[in-house]
């Protein structure tokens, strides 16, 4: 029986570390956790790859917000997959859509074609398409190996029906991994399908700076409170997942 997995997504050095330490599988490495996931930099990669053993799939996006991509942005996603996996990437997260909510066909077909024979992952891009039906066939089609998911829903709650539905439709042809909001709870109906491969889940917490001067009268973050707090891993998190691997 093939090893389920689990993947957490990180945001700092400190969490991928101790990710690594406590017992995930892979990471999807990313920057700007407050846009849901941006491309890292070259040398927290390079650094991290020195430090960890386990698979490093990397973020491929440009920016936050929506993911219609203009030329000069695409060709930056493509200079940043040729750097990324010389310095180690084990594979790649992107998508990208059309101005009417359907998979760029296109696009992502460059971009699979100059991540050569790293694995490629489907991001949550897909809980924006127009039908998730027809995306699944296309992102097929064009060779990805996995699909992020929270079922079109704002999390796996809400979408954990259509995940089962993707999950049938899909069968072994594509890994559809749910995430986003993943609770240990929701692991077992997705199991119960026989196509569950991996799993996607943050187990993220924060910890207190241990910064002792800090003034108040400069604010450099949209968000104060969390400037002072650093995001790492809940061991206890990562645990509860794994058990329902088992």
């Amino acid at each position: 029986m093939k090893k389920l997995i689990l993947e957490a997504p990180v945001f700092t050095i400190e969490a991928a570390l101790k990710a690594a330490e406590v017992g995930v599988d892979r990471l999807e490495l990313c920057a700007d956790f407050g846009s849901g996931g941006t491309t890292p930099s070259a040398g927290t990669l390079a650094m991290l790859k020195e430090q960890i053993d386990i698979p490093i799939f990397v973020m491929i996006r440009p920016r936050g917000g929506d993911f219609l991509y203009s030329d000069q942005e695409i060709s930056a996603m493509i200079k940043d997959i040729e750097l990324l996996s010389s310095l180690g990437a084990d594979g790649f997260v992107f998508g990208a859509l059309t101005s009417k909510g359907e998979i760029d066909k296109v696009t992502c077909k460059r971009l699979l074609e100059v991540a050569g024979d790293k694995s490629c992952t489907f991001h949550r891009a897909f809980d924006m398409c127009v039908s998730q039906e027809s995306a699944l066939l296309d992102l097929i089609t064009l060779g990805f190996e996995r699909i992020l998911t929270s079922g079109g829903g704002n999390d796996v709650t809400i979408g954990q029906d259509q995940i089962l539905k993707l999950l049938d439709l899909a069968k072994t042809q594509i890994s559809i991994m749910p995430g986003g909001g993943l609770k240990p709870e929701h692991v077992a109906r997705f199991l119960n399908t026989g196509f569950l491969q991996e799993i996607h889940a943050s187990c993220k917490t924060t910890r207190a700076s241990q910064c002792i001067f800090r003034p108040t009268s400069v604010n450099l973050s949209s968000d104060p409170a969390s400037f002072y707090q650093h995001l790492t891993i809940d061991k206890e998190l990562v645990s509860a997942f794994k058990a329902t691997l088992v």
